[in-house]
């Protein structure tokens, strides 16, 4: 090799592989520092194992990677003291893109080197995302070696020649070009070694430490350190102590509460895996507490964008995962079918289930007390995986109105001597909002049933989810119908009532009741004691109106109108005074004969027309008489406001009413 140096072209099967690499390769361009400090990390782990198997005599010295940016030349090197280079493994593994080196030096030293972070053999050409022009200057450990220098401006063409290096080592220099200048700042650089160098496994060092002093910040003596090179979840959990996992939880998410508690992640087969997992605090808001989890790979960042290689609901923990066997610059598509992917995403699910089954069993106390932050995870795991479901059924906890906790078996066992209607199912009553349902809660108990508290934003799915998985059982919200239908005990005998007279009904209700909502009037004997009327909202229609709300895949539900059944209770006094004062107050509806069979079309037609004409006339005279009748207002307002649906005029209009009723009946 002359001292000039000599020229050719990067073996590459594209004309030019840089605006590939630009446009495709990598969607973020910062993405170029964590490749070569990457790269830096692996020539210095190489030159430890050759250490490490007696092939390299030589004094290895303090492994390191050091940065040097120049603001206004707007350069940037990466130096490392590595294995360094030879001309032929320039050629081979520069000039050839896409050949790695790692993967070669891990085949050879796998019993001495763990980890080796580049496996893509494209990361060095990241640097031409941002530059330029990018030169190497780099002398090979192998006793002998010349320096050698390489440089290219962006083209397929390169040069290389000797070079003036007299250690043994690497440097990259990127000369930014405008798209890079970005990066010749101080700040963004500390800012991107901060993000992606903070657990490399040599000290990486950029510039020194500084100090305040004469009202200024000046460099001191001291190497400004960006890592720290054994994290905690390198390290033995035996050696570690639960204030160790909080200062490091602390450590990564400064602004958070602390969290319930962690899981310790460490396999080494089939798959590599190390990690920590905590259990953030996690309440009614998922979409605030996702995307926590930062991946790794040998301890160098990779994202926090993990939703691709652990199941969906485990986005909502926080923490670490490491692993050189995730695939890391492919498409989302490719994730999701990786062999390697799975297995990990299983294994990671595994030992959450485990963790949670092992705190459920040992410290049932504690296990309850952290339960509303558990329960939304729970939750979500158990819709979203199938295999989670199974194991949590055995610690998944259902909590009722008076703040105590069952598992899910020991709650059925403890409500299926009450709770069992005629087919012989086993009916789980449940509230979403205890003071809003509060006299359907207190109606359930005096019947001597219990009433589960379900106010997650995930249980209209929950309950779903709960009917496929509990043998013979079912789920009612508590005030989906009169306490006696939410769990029948034998076949109720129905009111002597026409069909006529429900259709009566339905149109008085109709007159005085909010026209935003549809309305069924349903007759039943409830006893003289019972409320007059309930307004409930069917149990399968309110649910899925729920489900829909929350994406459940049934959006149809969520636009149509609020539906209501209107229970008229023909027992009570004051049904019985309004049916009273209708006959008094409205005439029957005229009937007018149906037309003869051989009657002309138009004779029939007239009869039709009469017949509609005295239903009209009839429906008129109900809906005045609705209107007019104080007792019907009053206790369908009770009924409204029972569920909180009175409001504005018709609250205020209630209010005086009832003033007047409690006046009337005190003061004359």
């Amino acid at each position: 090799m002359s001292e000039k140096g000599t020229t050719g072209k990067i073996g590459v099967t594209t004309e030019n592989i840089f605006p590939v690499i630009k446009k495709f390769l990598y969607s973020d361009h910062e993405i170029f520092l964590r490749e070569l400090v990457a790269n830096a990390v692996d020539a210095d782990q190489k030159m430890k194992a050759l250490a490490a198997s007696g092939e390299c005599k030589q004094e290895l010295g303090e492994l390191k990677v050091i940065i040097d940016l120049d603001e206004k030349e707007k350069t940037l090197k990466i130096t490392d003291n590595g294995i360094g280079m030879t001309a032929e493994e320039v050629d081979k593994y520069i000039n050839q893109i896409a050949f790695s080196s790692a993967g070669e030096f891990l085949d050879k030293y796998k019993d001495q080197l763990s980890s080796i972070i580049g496996h893509f053999g494209l990361g060095f050409y990241s640097a031409f995302m941002v530059s330029r022009k990018v030169t190497i200057d780099t002398l090979s450990w192998k006793e002998g070696a010349k320096a050698v220098k390489w440089s290219c401006d962006g083209s397929p063409e390169y040069e290389i020649g000797e070079s003036d290096k007299a250690e043994r080592g690497t440097t990259i220099t990127l000369y930014f070009d405008e798209e890079g200048e970005e990066f010749a700042k101080k700040d963004r650089i500390q800012t991107l070694l901060n993000k992606y160098c903070k657990f490399m496994p040599v000290p990486v060092i950029f510039g020194k430490e500084q100090e305040w002093k004469d009202g200024k910040y000046v460099d001191t003596d001291n190497d400004n350190v960006i890592n720290k090179i054994e994290p905690l979840w390198a390290k033995k959990p035996a050696d570690l102590k639960e204030e160790d996992y909080m200062e490091f939880y602390r450590n990564l998410y400064p602004m958070q509460e602390d969290p319930l508690f962690h899981i310790h992640l460490n396999v080494d087969y089939p798959f590599n895996l190390t990690g920590i997992l905590y259990f953030p605090k996690i309440r009614n808001n998922m979409e605030v507490q996702r995307n926590k989890i930062q991946l790794y790979c040998n301890q160098m960042f990779v994202t926090d964008s993990v939703d691709n290689i652990v199941p969906d609901f485990l986005t909502l923990l926080h923490g670490v995962i490491d692993s050189p066997d995730i695939p890391l610059n492919v498409s989302r598509s490719y994730l999701q079918s990786d062999s390697n992917v799975k297995k990990i995403s299983g294994y990671i699910t595994k030992k959450v289930a485990e963790r949670l089954e092992e705190i459920y069993k040992n410290n049932r106390e504690e296990y309850e007390s952290k339960w509303d932050n558990l329960k939304l995870f729970i939750e979500f795991g158990m819709l979203s995986d199938e295999k989670f479901c199974d194991k949590a059924m055995k610690f998944a906890l259902l909590e009722n109105t008076d703040k105590k906790y069952f598992s899910i078996d020991d709650y059925r066992k403890a409500i299926e001597g009450q709770q069992t209607d005629k087919d012989k199912k086993v009916v789980f009553l449940y509230a979403t909002d205890p003071d809003a349902q509060y006299s359907f809660i207190e109606a359930a108990k005096a019947k001597g049933y219990d009433v589960l508290l379900m106010d997650c934003q995930l249980d209209s799915h929950f309950v779903n989810l709960l009917e496929t998985k509990i043998k013979d059982a079912r789920f009612a919200r508590v005030d989906s119908d009169s306490v006696d239908n939410l769990i029948p005990k034998e076949d109720k005998k129905r009111p002597e009532v026409s069909d006529k007279e429900v259709e009566e009904l339905n149109t008085i209700f109709k007159a005085i009741l909010p026209q935003e909502n549809n309305y069924n009037v349903q007759v039943e004997n409830m006893g003289e004691e019972a409320a007059p009327i309930l307004i409930t909202q069917s149990e399968f229609m309110r649910r899925y109106r729920e489900m829909s709300a929350l994406g459940g895949g049934m959006n149809f539900y969520g636009q149509m109108p609020e539906s209501y059944t209107i229970i008229v209770n023909m027992e009570n006094p004051l049904v019985s005074k309004v049916m009273a004062a209708k006959s008094e107050s409205v005439a029957a509806e005229t009937l007018i004969p149906d037309a003869a069979e051989d009657a002309s079309q138009e004779v029939k037609d007239k009869i039709r027309k009469e017949k509609e004409d005295a239903a009209a006339a009839h429906k008129v005279d109900l809906e005045q008489f609705a209107k007019g009748n104080e007792i019907l207002h009053q206790v369908a307002d009770l009924a409204l406001l029972a569920n909180g649906m009175l409001k504005g005029k018709d609250l205020s209009d209630f209010i005086a009413r009832s003033a007047k009723v409690v006046e009337d009946a005190y003061l004359k």
